[in-house]
């Protein structure tokens, strides 16, 4: 539940577009699921999976489709073509996210003479900016964060507590990474040597991050050996995900938890890829295309649509294999059975 300053019905629905049915001077204190409302409380009603909190839920306003009013429990409804939408504008628009004020320059944040820093930006406490750096105007370095030199951060962008982001690393315009993530860290690059050592392989290249990128907590996304590994703009990155040396991911593309990418891998635009998928290097993969979670890409996956499995396939043709597998142990169990019922036929025969 998050508490906003007081507002009426009327006004959040002015704010969205839409219309009231009810009281449009009910007076709104917070936001909240259906679960968790309670007097004062706007909530929202998008998917029937939800109906039984829905019929229950003490929430003062509800944002329904026109088709659920009849059901609602509230005497006050704001009536909107998309429930869920809906509530995340009004989130946007009343919740406002944590923010230092513009120009802080904590006292022991160590800037380099070399950096240029815009008087907007914020620089929290225990920041370390490199030689060469370039902050953009109001971005946020909250704490802890440490910059090689020759970074560079975009407008706009919000950078959370112990990030790291390597030399020459670029990150555009309204972007957020979260704490813990590492940003041009080097990429797993070794020959093996005659008598099993490893030599290491200079990873010289940098990370190139577009505009409006979201980073999750702890995620690893390594420098290129030659050249830049590239997230492309509108990407969103879920937390604990690993991004090798040389990939490239599309714009727009979505990468879920414990994901892993290895390197050379070139992710198209639109993608989605679940949680623990593994993307072998050096593949490519379409635009618009879905990896569902715990599923292998050994191969290049060159036409959009829905994969599953390892080696990922066409999801269609996942679930007919399964159903084949499945049929299969079937037939293996009555196969072991007449085997049974024989070897005890033989041993009569013989006695």
């Amino acid at each position: 539940m998050s508490r906003i300053a007081p507002v009426t019905a009327g006004e959040v629905a002015r704010s969205i577009g839409a219309s009231v049915v009810g009281d449009s001077a009910l007076v709104i204190t917070s936001l909240a699921s259906l679960q968790d409302a309670h007097e004062g409380s706007l909530s929202f009603y998008g998917s029937t999976s939800f109906k039984d909190q829905f019929l229950v839920t003490r929430a003062s306003c509800l944002l329904v489709r026109a088709s659920d009013v009849v059901l609602s429990p509230c005497s006050t409804m704001i009536v909107v073509d998309d429930p869920y939408r809906s509530f995340v504008s009004v989130v946007s628009a009343y919740v406002q996210p944590s923010r230092m004020p513009e120009g802080m320059r904590a006292a022991d944040a160590e800037v380099s003479a070399t950096a240029q820093v815009h008087t907007s930006a914020s620089i929290g406490p225990g920041c370390v900016i490199g030689e060469d750096c370039i902050i953009g105007a109001r971005a946020q370095l909250v704490a802890n964060v440490v910059l090689y030199p020759r970074t560079v951060i975009g407008d706009d962008t919000v950078v959370h507590a112990n990030v790291t982001m390597y030399t020459d690393t670029q990150i555009g315009y309204k972007c957020i990474i979260h704490a813990g993530a590492v940003i041009g860290s080097d990429g797993f690059g070794y020959v093996q040597q005659p008598d099993g050592s490893y030599l290491k392989i200079p990873q010289v290249g940098n990370v190139v991050i577009g505009d409006e990128v979201e980073i999750g907590a702890n995620v690893t996304i390594d420098r290129a050996a030659l050249g830049s590994t590239r997230i492309g703009s509108g990407v969103k990155i879920d937390n604990l995900v690993q991004i090798a040396h040389g990939v490239v991911v599309g714009e727009h593309t979505a990468i879920a938890a414990q994901a892993g990418i290895s390197g050379g891998a070139v992710i198209g635009k639109r993608n989605r890829i679940a949680g623990q998928v593994g993307i072998a290097g050096h593949v490519s993969l379409a635009d618009d295309v879905v990896v569902m979670g715990q599923s292998g890409v050994t191969k290049s996956i060159t036409a959009s649509g829905v994969y599953s499995g390892t080696p990922a396939q066409p999801h269609a043709r996942q679930l007919r294999n399964d159903a084949a597998m499945r049929d299969i142990l079937q037939m293996q169990q009555k196969i072991d059975r007449f085997a049974s019922i024989a070897e005890r036929f033989e041993s009569k025969e013989e006695s």
